[in-house]
């Protein structure tokens, strides 16, 4: 039987330079809440943060049922971190259901509080146990705190006149309270946050405060638990943060580039998890030049978009993978127009529906091959929450210096995911003005500049009236044509085009040595897994080297010779070879791959022992 702690204690503070938690409960719980605001106080106090959030794939999930679980990942560190920890030192669950779904992620002799008041004969028949795991010795390898946090929580806030199902509601403060006292958090920021939140509702503020407090007099005066953490502040860069989402950054980085380009956004999209909420932080930038539209359809929204940009505005649609199929034909007219466009995929696990509220990276192929035609785009990839920030502006970058649609590639992981941002300086950034063409005595539509690059004529200006559209063009004047060896030509040369943008990235970098016995390739949101996994091998004396890459097409010039430079290749990634497949096509090198589609990132571990796997190979 599973034993908790009733004696008189006496309590002690633990250093720790780092810790991993989880919020786990019902839907309607508030979990995503009470994780985002345990990630914003420890970014406050100083921490480095990773998060991963986990939504039910299901709208509303009958209550207490293991389809409607939500969950909240924070780790936070006195150091630099760069994933949201691969298994939990401590985790909350609400009821039965989220115990039984996220307890195997608990690490051993791990602190595991649960809302008691939960485990009745109904919530854990919902859930499938057969007996209270509270009654039994399923539990005896960690540390069990059974808290009727329901009732707690209603006996605080009792005065105030709410309903109970009003007063029931706080529950997840009170859970975020006592969850405070443990890892000895300020409840300032939380206080400061409520009384803004329910500004209009003095009532509601008040309930909600009283449940923080509670909980966290609760770990204070209980005498259950025998130590509370502390996690110092880590030494973070000096500068100005704040907390920053995925889609957060990529909305800020549109409007970033807007400005350093000096052309406004048109943002036209359909909603779609996990995308939608760029949509929602970019309808607060009106005064920014801003212009969002919600469209009837996904194939409605990139027509805007283009139409947008072939008025001069820096067109921008979002989606996640099923969007992004629909979107196809009309991504393929970008490329036959030769016109700037964004196209933003926060991918999801596919295929067809899928599991809308979990990330894989399987629309690499669709993002470069996935339209009819030899029909090539530029496809970049954001790394990590803040990354997609910087991510954004070398998409607008390239597109209108390219005049090409640029693919974004994100997931639901780095899209949702937060992280400290350390806030850059305007200075920090150089403009790349867009010149348009005005003179109509030397102006030819699909004349090319030194790059490949055709004009971006504005419409309705004197004398540059052209031909634009689906059809292929003859070379020069736009003319429609249907000359074989004109269609060859123009092939070629917005093939070309793309090739050139290598000419405009970096070269490869890589972490660690030059050369040596394994080198771990990355791209998008697995960056801090195999980061991680890189420097913990090396720290073990393997000869383990990182290249994670944000340019997926064109590669970076060098990608060959780093390539060749290592014993083994590890191409890891959240699908079933996808990048493998082409840097064996494009460099004839026997890669390995680290394969994972289970709608969760990888864990450090899982990379490690492909390390090894391949290192005794």
């Amino acid at each position: 039987m599973t034993t908790i702690a009733t004696n008189p204690i006496e309590k002690r503070t633990e250093n720790r330079s780092s810790a991993t938690i989880r919020f786990a409960g019902d839907s309607g719980d508030g979990m995503q809440l009470a994780g985002s605001q345990f990630t914003n106080t420890s970014a406050l106090f100083g921490n480095d943060v990773s998060t991963l959030p986990e939504f039910p794939a299901e709208i509303r999930a009958p209550a207490g049922t293991l389809a409607g679980v939500s969950g909240f990942q924070i780790n936070f560190s006195s150091e630099d971190i760069f994933t949201p920890g691969d298994r939990v030192d401590a985790l909350i669950a609400m009821n039965p259901a989220a115990l039984k779904t996220n307890l195997r992620d608990l690490v051993e002799g791990g602190i595991l509080i649960v809302n008691s008041d939960e485990f009745n004969i109904a919530n854990l028949a919902k859930a499938k146990y057969p007996t209270n795991p509270l009654e039994t010795d399923e539990l005896s390898r960690y540390q069990v705190y059974a808290v009727p946090i329901a009732t707690h929580t209603v006996e605080a806030v009792k005065d105030l006149g709410l309903s109970a199902k009003e007063a029931e509601r706080c529950k997840n403060i009170y859970s975020l309270g006592l969850v405070y006292w443990l890892y000895d958090r300020p409840l300032e920021a939380t206080i400061n946050w409520i009384k803004s939140k329910f500004a209009k509702n003095d009532q509601i503020a008040q309930a909600n405060i009283r449940a923080l407090q509670a909980g966290f007099h609760f770990g204070e005066t209980a005498e259950i638990f025998p130590v509370r953490f502390r996690i110092e502040r880590a030494k973070l860069p000096t500068g100005k943060y704040r907390n920053i989402t995925g889609n957060q950054a990529t909305a800020m980085g549109l409007i970033t580039a807007s400005r350093l380009c000096g052309k406004p956004i048109v943002y036209a999209s359909y909603p779609i998890t996990p995308a939608s909420d760029i949509l929602h932080q970019l309808s607060h930038y009106k005064h920014f030049d801003v212009k969002t539209i919600q469209a009837e359809d996904e194939i409605a929204a990139v027509c805007m978009a283009i139409g947008a940009s072939f008025t001069g505005a820096i067109g921008v649609t979002a989606s996640a993978g099923p969007g992004i199929a629909l979107k196809q034909e009309a991504v393929g007219l970008g490329v036959m127009t030769e016109l700037p466009l964004i196209i933003i995929d926060v991918q999801r696990a596919g295929p067809s529906t899928g599991m809308p509220t979990k990330p894989e990276q399987t629309d690499l192929w669709q993002a470069m091959l996935g339209r009819n035609g030899e029909c090539p785009v530029a496809v970049v990839a954001a790394a990590s929450p803040s990354d997609c920030f910087q991510t954004a502006i070398d998409a607008v970058r390239i597109a209108v210096q390219y005049m090409t649609p640029v693919f974004v590639l994100s997931d639901g992981f780095t899209g949702n995911s937060a992280e400290p941002w350390r806030i850059p300086k305007a200075a920090d950034f150089a403009p790349f003005p867009v010149i348009h063409p005005a003179d109509p005595t030397v102006f030819q539509p699909y004349a090319r500049d030194e790059r490949g690059v055709r004009p971006w004529a504005i419409p309705g200006t004197p004398g540059l009236e052209h031909r634009i559209g689906g059809i292929e063009k003859a070379d020069i004047t736009g003319n429609i044509s249907y000359d074989p060896e004109n269609h060859q030509h123009m092939v070629n040369l917005r093939a070309a085009k793309i090739d050139n943008i290598a000419r405009e990235i970096p070269p490869q970098d890589v972490y660690g040595d030059a050369s040596g016995d394994v080198l771990l390739v990355s791209w998008g949101g697995t960056f801090g897994a195999v980061r991680t996994a890189c420097d913990t091998a090396r720290k073990r004396g393997q000869r383990v080297s990182h290249m994670h890459m944000r340019w997926l097409n064109p590669f970076p010039s060098n990608v060959g010779d780093v390539l060749k430079r290592f014993k083994h290749v590890v191409i890891c990634e959240l699908n079933m070879g996808q990048l493998q497949l082409l840097i064996r096509g494009r460099f004839l090198i026997n890669a390995h791959g680290l394969h994972k589609v289970q709608g969760r990132p990888f864990m450090v571990s899982e990379v490690l022992a492909k390390v090894d796997e391949v290192s005794r190979g």
